[in-house]
């Protein structure tokens, strides 16, 4: 059965009771430390509104692995996560290859519906780029991740993968793979790896695990050009998580839309998942922001994630019932 997750922005009392209200069944949380007892912090206090933490996705300790410089902490730190993960029933996460980057956008003000705010992307304007989730900022990083090749960071993947994959196969944990964003070749200088179907190819072909799958982050793959269905099915039993949303434009120039206003049809998209036999958690990405929420987040305000939530139970009940 398909599961309705959330990142919350704050994690409130509130807006906890909010997601539990509009039907949300899993929180997704940040990488919490690698405290002891941090998890099950979360999974207690998710317990009481009825939410279940089913995800760990963002800040996670593995920028120097990325780039092929870590010193052995960051692999302990993620084989610890892992296990403290199976011990909390916590049973996937999500990460992400970026090396020296993260997801970038150069607008987070663009218009959309009824003067709601939308992050965008123009690859003119890259140099004011905003990197809006973890990177490294130290000088010396960012010229080891300049100095990467596709091929250097291909190694650094599968020598990371090499070691997480067998604990993640022995605690029942899912690793899901997110495509960059924006899906390009390389950003800022830097080379990236995941931008597009053929490289998930070979991550699947390079590890035929049921550890080792794709976060089916709709919107960027609708940004490669994708038809989403028929990418949906290529993927099948391979996808282990979905970010449901949508997105107007290129590679090279996009902005965000609401979930019913943009190209994709999302409809098919939802029945696709139906039909591959998607379980798994699913959650709303990057919602605009709408009046009244301006000193919020920008893609991760709360009122956008409401209409989100409501959208998408009502595609998850619709095509269930047309099975």
């Amino acid at each position: 059965m398909m599961r309705l997750a959330t990142v919350l922005t704050p994690v409130s009392e509130e807006n906890l009771q909010l997601a539990a209200q509009c039907g949300v069944d899993d929180l997704v949380i940040r990488y919490p430390g690698n405290q002891p007892g941090a998890i099950a912090q979360w999974v207690q206090r998710a317990k009481v509104h009825g939410l279940e933490v089913g995800v760990v996705e963002g800040y996670l300790p593995i920028e120097r692995l990325k780039l092929g410089i870590d010193d052995g902490s960051e692999l302990r730190a993620m084989k610890d996560l892992l296990r403290s993960m199976s011990d909390n029933s916590v049973g996937l996460l999500c990460y992400n290859f970026m090396a020296g980057t993260d997801w970038a956008r150069t607008r987070l003000d663009a218009p959309e519906r009824g003067g709601a705010k939308v992050t965008a992307f123009y690859l003119k304007d890259v140099e004011a780029s905003v990197m809006l989730g973890a990177r490294p900022s130290d000088e010396q990083h960012e010229q080891i991740a300049r100095s990467q090749t596709p091929q250097k960071l291909w190694e650094h993947l599968e020598r990371m993968l090499d070691q997480l994959l067998p604990i993640a196969e022995s605690c029942g944990v899912t690793m899901a793979m997110h495509p960059d964003d924006p899906p390009l070749a390389s950003l800022l200088e830097k080379p990236r790896i995941m931008h597009n179907v053929e490289c998930f190819d070979r991550l699947l072909q390079r590890y035929d695990s049921p550890s080792n799958a794709i976060c089916f982050c709709q919107g960027t793959f609708a940004t490669m050009g994708c038809d989403i269905p028929s990418t949906i099915h290529r993927f099948g039993s391979r996808i282990g998580y979905v970010h449901f949303r949508d997105v107007r434009g290129t590679p090279e120039a996009f902005e965000e839309t609401f979930h019913d206003n943009g190209p994709t049809d999302m409809v098919a998209a939802m029945r696709a998942l139906r039909e591959v036999g998607f379980e798994g958690p699913m959650r709303p990405d990057h919602v605009p922001q709408m009046v009244g929420e301006e000193d919020g987040e920008p893609g991760y305000t709360m009122l956008g994630r409401l209409f989100a939530y409501g959208y998408m139970r009502g595609l998850m009940q619709a095509t269930e019932a047309s099975r």
